[in-house]
């Protein structure tokens, strides 16, 4: 931003809130422009910093003053500090008000003002996240950086700094011993920091779970299973597919048309020759059944519907713990409902897996592993959602999950339809056999 200036260009520098101009990154860029030796160039103000070839600096705050940015008249540069923190509304307000001075004529605009915005991620729900970074997500985790006709994203971390003081490697160390990890990967390896306390799936164990078919020497084999969530209006609805014990994909649409969202769904299942699809019958998705049954007729594809507030599948059956000190305990006796039981399934599939990837337990078969493929496009928004799956503690000592609304209500978290799919994945779907009449009077010889 010093050489920008320089230049003559004139700079915002911004932030969510910004009190005084203490708030700001003013003393950053004083110490930046003693570092560069660049001192004459520059008359340093108490409140901005002007460049003798027609540079400015000038400091906003956006939560108080967002209004005002739509005046805003020859900006070249808008530095965003802590851009996790930047809300929607400033988001909306900010892209189409930073013009340069020659905006009242178009055809006159050779270089267009830029956005720049550095942050270190916090919840995978924040408004830059959502708007900037999700799309992003596969190629940052696959090269570091993605750039389309919109914008550039560069990921930078402590070992990508040359100047990275032993002090600070001191610190790391023992963050990453005494931190949760959850915490740790936010503070120094840039993730989302999205869980909720009594957390069922911890991140460390997703990340195990993470092309765990390869690391591990398993295929993808067995039954092909296809999964929908049709949420509840306003909330981004999915569906995944998984072959065996590997998921393969898993995608979403924010549309609220549930009827087009179903027909996505449905069309996927065909695509990918699933022997199954589940949908969820809570909510919205209790009228689809007539919609399934007719886009499925005369396809070889089991369906059924899946319904996590009802009572747990096979009650009676003996819930199989990976610890021997456990007391052993039916389904009925372990689950409150059908949803508990089959996400405390992937959670102890998971578990299993992560034993086995970082302690080389080899006592597992694939069929008792899960792996999330790399390829999977929505992987960071799955990660997200699975790991801010919280325990609901009812005094029965029977597992037991949050609604949706009340994860709303109680964590602010979103609609977790992603890891619902993820979720209702590792149920089996199976049709009854139809029982058939037949007379006969031969019976007797």
């Amino acid at each position: 931003m010093v050489m920008f200036a320089d230049a003559g260009e004139r700079i915002c520098c911004t932030r969510e809130f910004q009190s005084s101009i203490d708030d700001s990154v003013h003393e950053s860029l004083k110490s930046a422009i003693d570092r560069l030796n660049v001192e004459p160039r520059f008359t340093v103000m108490d409140k901005e910093i002007r460049g003798v070839n027609g540079g400015e600096i000038f400091y906003k705050g956006l939560a108080r003053n967002i209004t005002s940015m739509k005046s805003i008249h020859g900006v070249k540069k808008l530095w965003i500090e802590e851009g996790e923190s930047v809300s929607k509304k400033s988001l909306r307000v900010l892209t189409p008000s930073v013009r340069s001075s020659a905006s009242d004529n178009v055809s006159d605009i050779t270089e267009p003002p830029e956005i720049w915005i550095t942050m270190n991620r916090g919840s995978s729900k924040d408004a830059v996240a959502e708007k900037y970074l999700k799309r992003a997500a596969p190629s940052l985790a696959k090269q570091g950086w993605y750039e389309d006709d919109m914008m550039i994203v560069v990921e930078l971390n402590y070992q990508d700094n040359p100047w990275f003081p032993p002090e600070l490697e001191l610190e790391r160390a023992d963050d990453y011993e005494n931190l949760p990890r959850a915490e740790y990967d936010c503070i120094w390896g840039g993730k989302y920091n999205d869980s909720v306390p009594n957390a069922i799936i911890e991140p460390e164990v997703f990340d195990s779970c993470v092309d765990a078919h390869i690391k591990l020497g398993f295929q993808a084999l067995g039954q092909d299973r296809v999964a929908y969530d049709p949420a509840d209006s306003g909330d981004a609805k999915a569906w995944g597919h998984q072959r065996g014990s590997v998921i393969l994909e898993l995608a979403s649409t924010e549309s609220g048309d549930v009827n087009t969202a179903t027909d996505q769904a449905l069309d996927f299942c065909i695509e990918n020759r699933g022997d199954s699809f589940t949908w969820d019958g809570d909510g919205l998705g209790l009228a689809l059944k007539r919609d399934v049954a007719a886009a499925l007729e005369g396809k070889k594809v089991e369906y059924g519907m899946f319904r996590g507030s009802e009572g747990v599948d096979n009650p009676k059956a003996i819930y199989e713990r990976d610890s021997d000190t456990q007391k052993q305990k039916t389904n009925a006796e372990a689950f409150r409902n059908k949803r508990a039981q089959y996400y405390y399934m992937l959670r102890d599939r998971m578990v299993r897996t992560h034993k086995a990837v970082t302690q080389g337990t080899s006592v597992f078969n694939a069929d008792e592993l899960i792996s999330f493929s790399s390829d999977i496009s929505e992987l960071a928004q799955l990660k997200s959602e699975l790991c801010s799956i919280p325990r609901k503690f009812n005094g029965s000592g029977r597992f037991e999950l949050y609604t949706k609304q009340e994860m709303k209500t109680k964590f602010e978290v979103d609609s977790p339809n992603r890891a619902d799919v993820a979720m209702m994945l590792q149920r089996p779907v199976t049709v009854k056999p139809k029982k058939i009449k037949i007379k006969f009077d031969g019976w007797q010889q």
